[in-house]
């Protein structure tokens, strides 16, 4: 369960937003019965990159029925509704991000954060030095998003006709998400 005490100082009080934490709100491994919402989000999230990048971003045709038997995604819920979800794999030596997506009523209020923290606790749990993840380099926002939570940009290259931005973060035994919020 990933909530605010697990993200940081649980003396703190929030900085961002009156409702950026709440008791009810955690992570869990999505089920079969959370893939349409899974699917909603993510077009709903990713629609917006079409005009951008001159088609459908990758994680708007991925397959999340597979993913999810697969146990790969994890959803942020707020009661029953799925807010959020971040896909999750090993690659090597890190945990890697498949995707991190947050649905659009849902997104400025730090969601993105705890989805992120969840996977940093996961790669510790792991005892994996590093976390990495890729994004499309017209999607902007995700790129000074990742830099200022502490990822480093460690290359870009054509993949599948998309042109990605790879990154990598190593892991301190304290969450620099948590700094961040």
């Amino acid at each position: 369960m990933t909530d605010r005490k697990h993200v940081d100082d649980p003396t703190d009080s929030p900085r961002r937003g009156d409702d950026l934490w709440h008791d009810d709100v955690h992570v869990k491994i999505a089920t079969t019965d959370d893939v349409d919402r899974i699917r909603d989000i993510v077009t709903a999230a990713y629609s917006k990159y079409v005009p951008r990048i001159g088609r459908r971003p990758a994680p708007m045709d991925a397959d999340y029925d597979a993913l999810v038997k697969g146990g790969k995604i994890f959803v942020l819920k707020r009661e029953a509704s799925v807010l959020g979800l971040i896909v999750l794999g090993r690659e090597n030596d890190a945990l890697t991000v498949g995707n991190l997506c947050v649905a659009p009523e849902a997104q400025g209020k730090g969601f993105g954060r705890v989805l992120m923290a969840h996977a940093e606790t996961t790669a510790r749990s792991m005892r994996l030095p590093a976390i990495t993840l890729f994004t499309n380099e017209k999607m902007h926002e995700n790129i000074a998003l990742y830099s200022k939570l502490g990822f480093v940009e460690t290359g870009r290259r054509t993949e599948q006709g998309f042109e990605r931005v790879y990154f990598r973060k190593a892991l301190d035994r304290v969450s620099d998400v948590a700094r961040c919020v």
